[in-house]
């Protein structure tokens, strides 16, 4: 059992942050659509009256270096932040984020990955990492995501997806399956930063993205999502498709509906096309 105390600052530090107006919790409707294989994706529609349009990825003011510290949660060790999301997506969306400036689209690093552990350890959830602006990420500083989630329950609305990828023999005849690279983790993997780095490593040189020993960067951006059962990894094109903004989420299952989205391609084609337009 997880003593949680990260989350509890996370909750109490919200509704600081909220109050101060360090936080801006956007507002949306929720509907659900269910794919070909009858897994449902969670459908938001985005009623704030607030842009997302900030992939941009170029000289500006870093929120980083210096965070806001109504947003601070705590130190992780002497490299790693925890803090709030200043957008989030649920209440206590966290950010993992480096304390000395870390490029969000290079390689994520054993101390990236000791980091997240000492956080998981405490409160756990589903993970995940935009590589860069084609994956998705709207800063340039590293930074990793965590939704909490309780043990025993469902990580995300395709959790069944993933797993089905690790038994199946036919993954790799399809677009979104070919682009992406799951396996599975024993809880001694899990609990380990060595062992789950040289994982992470192994999925990168599985869709052809390199390797930090014979690549400064990355050759391709990506999207990791992790659980308590898996890593997945999602070789990526571009950002978006038919006014939709893809970050990891989408591949999870959650899709966020804005002015410049066309409802009509997504009901008419479904969710699993709309994602595979982005990866290759």
């Amino acid at each position: 059992m997880r003593k949680e105390k990260f989350w509890d600052s996370a909750i109490k530090q919200s509704d600081y942050a909220i109050l101060n107006k360090s936080l801006v919790p956007l507002t949306t409707n929720l509907n659900y659509l269910t794919d070909s294989h009858n897994h449902k994706f969670e459908i938001r529609e985005l009623t704030t009256k607030f842009s997302l349009q900030n992939n941009y990825f170029g000289p500006k003011q870093n929120p980083f270096r210096p965070w806001d510290v109504n947003l601070e949660i705590s130190r992780i060790g002497n490299t790693h932040e925890l803090i709030l999301n200043k957008y989030p997506v649920q209440k206590g969306h966290m950010l993992l984020i480096t304390v000395d400036w870390y490029p969000q689209d290079g390689w994520l690093t054993l101390s990236d990955w000791n980091s997240l552990l000492i956080v998981d350890k405490d409160t756990t959830g589903l993970w995940f990492y935009n590589s860069g602006p084609k994956a998705g990420a709207s800063q340039p500083h590293r930074h990793l995501q965590l939704l909490r989630r309780q043990e025993g329950t469902l990580y995300c609305p395709r959790d069944y997806w993933f797993k089905m990828q690790l038994n199946s023999s036919d993954s790799r005849r399809n677009t979104l399956s070919r682009a992406c690279s799951v396996i599975e983790l024993d809880k001694t993997t899990r609990n380990d930063p060595n062992k789950i780095y040289k994982k992470y490593l192994e999925l990168c040189l599985n869709l052809g993205i390199g390797s930090p020993e014979h690549n400064n960067k990355p050759l391709k951006p990506y999207n990791m999502l992790l659980t308590d059962g898996w890593l997945c990894l999602v070789r990526r094109t571009k950002e978006s498709s038919y006014g939709f903004s893809i970050n990891s989420l989408g591949f999870a299952g959650y899709l966020l509906i804005t002015n410049e989205s066309s409802v009509k391609h997504l009901n008419e084609n479904g969710p699993e096309k709309l994602l595979e337009s982005v990866v290759n």
